[in-house]
């Protein structure tokens, strides 16, 4: 496939009329005039995020309540309903073809992403709708550029004060209480809400039996947004969040013990007692608004992000002869300004800047034992070890654009940007972007874009290695190797059609082509469950999607089926982590890369009753991600489907509002699927899909 192959892309929206509206119907407000102001400020905010020439999937809130799990479905698995993205253990996605490399945006607002893991920052419930940002997208987007997850918060629609509680429980223990509080009076603006999960099936089962050993999860997540408009052009806003998720770590019975601990020489590995704990917390303040004819949106922000991981001491030297206590933090401070001026008729002017700076923490408080050259223990007394390293990094980002409008059919978005990362060392890139659009018809859209990317290492995954503190131990490393990973830059090219048939059906068809060097991977090596970064030398990623939406009223379905390939040569950092003859092939040879998934659909189909009842289904499918062959990554896993189902129904039991019900049955079919069988590059233990489970949800509206 070439840079210049001819492809077709959607920009898939599925709207309807939300229980919350920034655009709702104007209200009369004796202090603020005759106008919503509010829905003014949100039209200027849109005004400064362009899409032009990328492809882009919109999930709204009834998509999202007509899910199995309705508001309880964990953001990643909201995500999965979207074309060309993959599912893999711990809820990481991956997003034609990339690993992570994910972009979080609350209201225009960047939010630096937690350290990798298995906890979910965002909740559902906070969302409006949430729109999928892939392909070449403008110059005013850079850092995490696979894709943008770009989230609309939740706001009331008129001056009013309600909200919701609700709960979720079913099968594997699972309880999830939740309440929500909105409201509008006057001036101010609000929306609130709060959850508790439990349950048994934390992360993924390392086997297929349906119960898992040594899987409970306690996570707790809360979000609020609270805005005050200044005057009739100015808003203040404070966005905040906060999560504390625990895991124990599930086990894998049977396994025999390779090492011995002092006078003990057998452990039941049903028994190993691994925890490990997420932390996120994050609040920015805005200020947005028009000077003239000029929007504009100022935003200072800071995120905290911590890890804990604790091993079972004797346990985990038994099987691995090294237990590690794992400590990771990052904080992060940011400062983002877009801007957006007309000029003239046709001419939108865009430009801004990004900064923030990072200090990232890594402490590995390990027990190993002493060995001789060939890693053989030569004595069962452990040793203490302590490897700690800080990472201070800064970034820095201008963006300039211009969306051109040339007659009634055609739009160009070109622009640059230049990017600078300094923290092991300083790298820097000068971006150029351009991304067309043609509408031939009302009917029919065709846009076309080239990017070219620069994407740091994420700070909060770099793990420096003290390779010489470990020599002579059972957790010394096969190898040495540069341990400074190196950014990522890549020529992306997207192109597409989207085409409506009556009011009802819209299609379309996208196809994309990256060449990347130095291309980034993110792999877990060791007992806990955190990624490091390395990269390989070159990369290759290339693929197709096709999306169908038909939207009937009460009969609303959707369906996306995505082809891809992700293949990468030579490993030039993090060597110490890989087998010497893994290393020696790949230096010669593309492989695939672990998260690399041939081909991947998704869909799913609702009918609603007289606005009160409705079912519902949806589905998943993959050909299934790398494994180890012959050689490195060479065979895949068996492919997998999971079928969900669901029905709702609106009851008006008091005066005080709408009581909803929705019943859910996961993986109705009960197939069992493996996700990974522990071999491949970076990969570090098998997990298996969820097994079938029936869930209730209650809410009760006021």
């Amino acid at each position: 496939m070439t840079p210049a192959r001819l492809a077709f892309s959607i920009a898939l929206a599925l709207s309807v009329a939300p229980a919350f509206a920034d655009d709702a119907a104007p209200q009369k407000a004796t202090t603020l005039g005759e106008v919503d102001v509010s829905a003014r400020l949100d039209e200027a905010r849109n005004s400064l995020s362009p899409d032009t020439g990328s492809s882009q999937y919109v999930i709204d809130r009834q998509t999202i309540q007509a899910l199995p799990l309705g508001d309880s479905t964990p953001l990643n698995q909201v995500l999965l309903q979207a074309p060309g993205v993959v599912q893999d253990s711990y809820g990481q996605l991956h997003v034609r073809g990339d690993h992570a490399n994910l972009q979080y945006r609350v209201d225009g607002v960047i939010i630096p992403e937690s350290i990798g893991g298995f906890g979910q920052t965002l909740d559902a419930r906070t969302i409006q709708s949430v729109k999928l940002l892939t392909g070449a997208l403008p110059a005013q987007y850079g850092d995490r550029t696979a894709a943008v997850v770009d989230i609309t918060t939740r706001t009331a629609a008129k001056d009013s004060v309600g909200g919701s509680v609700g709960i979720t429980g079913g099968q594997f223990g699972t309880v999830n209480p939740n309440a929500s509080l909105f409201g509008r009076s006057g001036r101010w603006s609000w929306f609130l809400t709060a959850n508790y999960l439990e349950n048994d099936v934390g992360i993924e089962n390392p086997t297929s039996s349906r119960k898992p050993v040594h899987d409970h999860t306690n996570q707790v997540k809360a979000f609020g947004d609270v805005s005050y408009l200044i005057d009739n052009d100015t808003r203040l806003s404070f966005l905040f969040g906060a999560t504390n998720n625990r895991f124990e770590i599930p086990n894998n019975p049977g396994q025999t013990p390779q090492f011995g601990y002092l006078d003990v020489t057998n452990f039941d590995s049903a028994r190993l007692d691994e925890r490990q704990r997420e932390t996120t917390r994050f609040g920015v303040l805005s200020l947005q608004g028009k000077l003239g004819t000029t929007a504009y949106q100022v935003s200072a922000g800071q995120r905290y992000s911590g890890l804990d991981f604790t091993p079972d001491d004797i346990g985990d030297l038994m099987f691995n002869g090294v237990a590690s206590d794992v400590r990771r933090a990052n904080r992060a401070s940011t400062l983002q300004a877009d801007f957006s001026t007309p000029l003239g008729d046709d001419h939108t002017l865009r430009y801004g800047m990004y900064a923030s700076f990072e200090r990232a923490t890594s402490t590995n408080d390990a027990l190993v034992f002493p060995a001789d050259a060939a890693g053989n223990q030569t004595s069962t007394t452990p040793l203490n070890i302590v490897d700690a390293s800080r990472v201070i990094a800064r970034t820095y980002a201008l963006y300039l654009q211009d969306e051109w409008s040339i007659g009634e059919k055609w739009t160009v978005n070109y622009g640059v940007r230049a990017d600078r990362y300094d923290a092991f060392r300083p790298e820097s890139q000068l971006s150029p972007r351009v991304g067309l659009v043609y509408q031939p018809t009302d009917s029919t859209t065709i846009h076309a874009g080239y990017s070219r990317y620069f994407t740091p290492p994420a700070s909060e995954s770099i793990s420096p290695t003290s390779i010489a503190k470990f020599a002579g131990t059972t957790n010394a490393l096969p190898g040495d190797g540069n341990d400074t990973p190196l950014a990522e830059r890549s020529s992306y090219y997207d192109v597409g059609i989207s085409q409506k048939f009556g009011d009802a059906w819209t299609v379309g068809l996208d196809s994309y082509y990256r060449r990347v060097s130095r291309l980034q991977d993110e792999g877990q090596f060791g007992a806990a469950l955190v990624y490091s970064t390395f990269n390989y030398d070159q990369g290759k990623v290339k693929g197709d999607e096709l999306t169908v939406n038909y939207d009937g009223g009460a009969l609303t379905a959707y369906f996306n089926f995505a082809y891809n390939r992700a293949v990468g040569k030579r490993i030039i950092t993090g060597q110490y982590n890989f087998d010497p003859d893994d290393l020696a092939y790949i230096a010669d040879h593309f492989i695939h890369l672990d998260h690399d998934q041939k081909y991947t659909s998704s869909g799913g189909i609702s009918y609603a009753f007289a606005d009160t009842t409705r079912i519902g289904a949806d589905y998943l499918f993959g050909s299934g991600l790398r494994r180890d062959g012959i050689v490195p990554n060479g065979a895949t896993l068996p492919s997998y489907f999971q079928l969900n189902l669901s029905v709702a129904h609106d009851f008006n039991l008091t005066s005080a509002g709408t009581t909803h019900a929705q019943l859910a049955l996961v993986n109705a079919l009960d197939r069992t699927y493996e996700i990974r069988d522990g071999s491949g590059i970076g990969v570090g233990a098998p997990q298996f899909g969820p097994r079938r489970g029936v869930f209730l949800s209650i809410q009760q509206d006021f």
